[in-house]
């Protein structure tokens, strides 16, 4: 399968992020936000500036090294959301559903959202924002860095 980059910039990222904000305003109030690190850190904190929530926790599951998918490990537990009743779950994406799945099972009562949503792992959210297929590989700003690039006609004519 060929896989396709879409990238999303700081502006993007915010205005997607409350834009998510937007349809979780009806779901609060909540009693904290558990993010999912490290993707769902920005989202989080963007989200919980929008719905004035003070309380943020965190929980860490690592399933990728650079771009190779590996079996998911709890890195550390979200304590202080017990079952996750009343909590809002947040990360940047769900992708297969691996990580959702770990997380689900920690925080069984959340309301899990994400910004992005591939078709693998929609099932598991409760909210996201803007569906990608499933070979799409987002590029996070905090993945990326600005750097020059020939214009398109250069690269053509050199093929």
């Amino acid at each position: 399968m060929t896989r396709r980059y879409y990238t999303v910039g700081w502006e993007q990222l915010h205005r997607d992020a409350k834009a998510l904000a937007w349809r979780l305003m009806e779901k609060g109030p909540f009693k904290g936000v558990v993010a999912v690190t490290r993707g769902g850190l920005m989202p989080a904190a963007i989200i919980a500036r929008e719905l004035e929530c003070r309380v943020i926790e965190t929980v860490s599951v690592i399933t990728y090294d650079e771009e190779t998918r590996g079996e998911p490990r709890v890195a550390k537990p979200p304590a202080a959301a017990g079952d996750g009743t009343g909590w809002l779950l947040v990360d940047d994406l769900v992708d297969t559903g691996t990580t959702a799945k770990v997380v689900r099972a920690l925080l069984p009562g959340a309301h899990f959202a994400t910004i992005y949503a591939k078709p693998a792992g929609k099932p598991l959210v409760d909210s996201f924002v803007t569906e990608v297929s499933q070979d799409t590989w987002i590029l996070f700003p905090w993945d990326t860095e600005p750097q020059f690039i020939p214009p398109l006609a250069k690269g053509a004519a050199a093929q």
